[in-house]
């Protein structure tokens, strides 16, 4: 997985800020949006990050998601 790929969320992952939701517990499974970063390091330190995937589905919203929990859209 490379920044810039087309992702869909495979499994059941619930967030509570998602713009038309937030503060509600809303389902993200099925959606489809391009990854924009890989969080590998900070500050020129390796880090592992527990969500290293960053996602942008829309203009408002994002998420940082597992690797297995997103697979690539051909």
């Amino acid at each position: 997985m490379q920044v810039g790929d087309r992702v869909r969320i495979t499994k059941s992952v619930v967030v509570y800020h998602h713009p038309e939701n937030r503060g509600k517990p809303f389902d993200i499974k099925g959606l489809e949006g391009e990854v924009v970063a890989i969080i590998q390091e900070w500050h020129g330190r390796p880090v592992s990050a527990n969500l290293p995937v960053q996602v942008k589905f829309d203009a408002k919203f994002r998420a940082h998601l597992r690797a297995e929990e997103l697979e690539i859209v051909p």
